[in-house]
């Protein structure tokens, strides 16, 4: 278990390098830890995943994982809250430890099923109900789960 951070954010399969490297500026300015599942849809390598989180990788705390089986098996016990347009439970309307793991989805698919399925706690993030109209960005949906578990928290260690 991610022992030297408070808070953590999971990536599942993450497909655009630009929302993952905004994600990881934001996990740094937070003291937060980023979770990525492979597959990725980019190198760790990557020109656009460099930019987006500027000169802030080498405070990182990464951690990366074959699959979604060694993310569970190298996090046990952790309580994980899955982001999901499909789940009835509002974001806010859920308590999160200061030691949560954020679960999100892919960005054109969210979380599968068989992913979904073992996750006990679930949530959505309230959007318009337009047709055709799918979901928020990655990195803004990661964004406004993780504030919520840190305004909940009392932002420990933030000014």
């Amino acid at each position: 278990m991610c022992l030297n951070k408070w808070m953590n954010i999971v990536l599942f399969e993450p497909e655009i390098p630009a929302n993952t490297g905004n994600i990881a500026r934001t996990c740094v300015l937070t003291d937060t830890a980023l979770h990525l599942i492979k597959p990725l849809g980019f190198s760790l390598d990557e020109k656009h995943l460099k930019r987006a989180g500027l000169d802030y990788w080498d405070q990182l705390d990464l951690h990366v994982y074959e699959d979604f089986d060694d993310f569970l098996e190298k996090n046990e016990g952790a309580e994980i809250f899955a982001f999901s347009k499909k789940a009835e439970k509002r974001f806010d309307r859920e308590d999160y430890p200061a030691d949560a793991y954020l679960l999100f989805g892919r960005e054109t698919s969210g979380l599968p099923d068989e992913v979904q399925d073992r996750i006990e706690k679930q949530v959505r993030i309230p959007m318009s109900d337009r047709e055709g109209m799918r979901c928020l960005n990655l990195s803004n949906s990661a964004a406004v789960g993780l504030y919520e578990a840190l305004r909940q928290n009392g932002f420990i260690n933030m000014r």
